[in-house]
């Protein structure tokens, strides 16, 4: 047997950065107490989701890797605890700004740099205003506890972006997320549907799955969004392992037996029946024509 444990956290943020590191410290150590050893965050935690609308001033958030300060702020708190801590951050590159998740080992050094590729755009998600285009490609790293692949909030709603991290290998699948209500679409719910997406993921791929969501309410102008939480953590054919409650700041953990996963994947033949040159269509935008390079 091979065990890992793995969490999640949740927590709600305000512009006090300070208090959002605090915070997010607490539930690491927290959840390293209680024996986890890969841990995520939610998606951009060090200050509010400021995509709720389209602001100049907030593209001043944007730091580069390397003055990041949440990535050096929890790259030597995973050094400390020794565990696996993938850091969401608002990255600037030269005149470029993307949505990254800067993966730091158990010993704090900083094993890749992942540029979220899908980037949604809908009113109270103003992405497209803030981020390029992931340009790093979906990418899986060895940690000290295992492979793990990692997408970002909208890339979890894509088949091909967990297909992708598994034939690369990844043992585990991570994704920081930052959802809730739809300011056009008040009556909206979409926790379940969110979450049962991921749960196909890890039952297709037969992969465990970790999400992790903010909780709280947050205004930005005229608009305001409502996080819905409900982290969780599914096992390597779908099941719930542990999740949370719509507004708990807390952390969830679950152990999984990775040797026990892998022999489940060799066994069921999905990796083996796979047909890669039928599937052409998937390159393509309409369906039909044309060619995504």
């Amino acid at each position: 047997m091979r065990q890992i444990t793995l969490a999640a956290t949740q927590m709600a943020c305000s512009w006090d950065i300070d208090e959002n590191i605090a915070k997010a410290e607490a539930l690491v150590n927290n959840a390293a107490e209680a024996g986890a050893q890969v841990i995520l965050l939610q998606e951009l935690f060090e200050t509010p989701y400021f995509c709720l609308e389209q602001s100049l001033d907030h593209l001043q958030l944007a730091r580069p890797l390397e003055q990041s300060r949440v990535v050096s702020h929890f790259a030597l708190l995973a050094r400390k605890l020794g565990v696996v801590l993938p850091i969401s951050y608002y990255e600037e590159a030269g005149l470029a700004r993307y949505n990254s998740l800067a993966i730091a080992d158990a010993d704090g050094t900083i094993l890749t740099n992942y540029r979220k590729t899908h980037i949604p755009q809908a009113p109270g998600y103003q992405e497209k205003f803030y981020f390029s285009p992931g340009d790093s490609g979906f990418q899986v790293v060895e940690t000290r506890f295992g492979r793990i692949g990692c997408g970002i909030c909208w890339d979890q709603w894509f088949p091909e972006t967990a297909r992708c991290l598994a034939l690369q290998g990844a043992e585990v699948l991570l994704f920081p997320t930052a959802i809730g209500t739809e300011p056009k679409n008040p009556e909206l719910d979409s926790s379940g549907h969110w979450r049962r997406t991921m749960q196909g993921h890890a039952a297709a791929n037969m992969i465990p799955v970790v999400a992790s969501n903010r909780v709280g309410t947050e205004q930005e102008g005229e608009t305001a969004g409502i996080f819905y939480g409900t982290s969780f953590i599914a096992g390597h054919t779908g099941e719930i392992l542990a999740d949370a409650n719509r507004t708990e700041e807390t952390f969830i953990t679950a152990t999984v037996d990775l040797d026990a996963a892998a022999r489940y994947r060799s066994a069921w033949g999905v990796f083996r029946d796979r047909r890669p040159h039928m599937y052409g269509t998937l390159r393509t935008l309409d369906g039909k024509t044309g060619t995504m390079r």
